[in-house]
């Protein structure tokens, strides 16, 4: 595998670990998604991957390389790591060629070219950071990592600063960017959206813990556990022979007659659809409809027994806690 991260532990003196005994890895040209709640540890385990923090055990490897483990640890900037963070850091004083080729000796003007062709900042090399757009600007940051030809891309939140109306273009620009140079990477964000439109595959982690690593449409439709199905989306409960299950707003539609009585509680457009919800039994549903429906009007609810999913015991009151 191109990235081994192999049992790695990290904590800060006496504490808790932050990271438990982390296993992943990764192919090359991969796009993964890192998603977490806050404090669960998406930004120490970059900072080790970057080598801006040690770790305490475990080992990790790139591209056939040892980074650390036990007895070794090799500096940030003997890594080979491009890091882009949330907030654009470029140095105001300097053009957008010299951020790019900031602390570099020698720089192919070729190379320089074709990199600008493919960041779209063909015809803004003179311009200063006040004179670009947010989107801009990440490209810029992009290219200054990709410059230095990284074995692996980490993206911390790279769209968070972003204005909405602008933040599908450019997530759209960066997934081609970083596709067309294969550089593995791995992307922190608290959009699900995000994660779905661009990852190959999603890691989710939790109190330092992997709690799922699988391709988006897996992790969506057969989640291991309630965190990684409410984190990936809205849940509906029900029960059934007693048991408690879950289904997906989606997978749920309106029926002439059922078992599920429903009381429309609120009707919001959501673009192409409305987002309705009702109460059933103890319940509040949501699901999606193609017409409104009339606050308080009795409905009938169903869906497919394949689309209902289960989880263990503990479960049960994860949604209400």
């Amino acid at each position: 595998m191109f990235l081994n991260v192999k049992n790695l532990c990290k904590s800060y003196g006496a504490e808790e670990p932050v990271i438990k005994k982390l296993n992943f890895s990764l192919k090359k040209g991969e796009i993964i998604s890192f998603i977490g709640e806050s404090g669960s540890g998406k930004t120490t385990f970059l900072k080790c991957l970057a080598g801006l923090e040690n770790i305490d055990s475990g080992l990790i490897e790139l591209n056939g390389r040892l980074l650390n483990d036990y007895n070794k640890f090799v500096e940030a900037n003997q890594r080979k790591i491009g890091f882009v963070f949330q907030d654009n850091p470029l140095f105001p004083h300097l053009n957008v060629s010299e951020n790019i080729k900031f602390n570099l000796n020698k720089i192919d003007d070729d190379e320089l070219t074709k990199l600008l062709n493919l960041t779209a900042l063909n015809g803004l090399e003179k311009r200063y950071p006040h004179e670009l757009s947010g989107g801009e600007k990440q490209r810029v940051c992009i290219a200054r990592s990709l410059i230095r030809k990284p074995d692996l891309l980490l993206l911390d939140e790279p769209f968070s600063n972003l204005d909405s109306n602008i933040k599908t273009k450019i997530k759209d620009e960066i997934y081609r960017i970083i596709k067309e140079s294969r550089i593995t990477t791995i992307f922190v964000t608290h959009d699900i959206s995000d994660t779905f439109n661009i990852s190959d595959r999603i890691l989710i982690f939790k109190a330092g813990v992997l709690q799922q690593f699988d391709e988006p449409v897996k992790m969506y439709c057969s989640p291991v556990n309630c965190y990684c199905a409410e984190v990936l989306g809205d849940l509906n409960q029900l029960n059934l022979k007693n048991k408690t299950y879950y289904i997906r707003p989606e997978n749920i539609f309106v029926s002439k007659k059922s078992a599920y009585e429903a009381s429309v509680v609120k009707s919001q457009f959501f673009g192409k659809e409305y987002k309705i919800r009702a109460t059933v039994n103890d319940f509040t549903w949501c699901f999606f409809n193609d017409k409104p429906l009339k606050i308080g009007s009795k409905i009938y609810l169903d869906f497919n027994q394949k689309d209902v999913l289960e989880f263990d015991s503990s479960c049960s009151t994860f949604f209400t806690n």
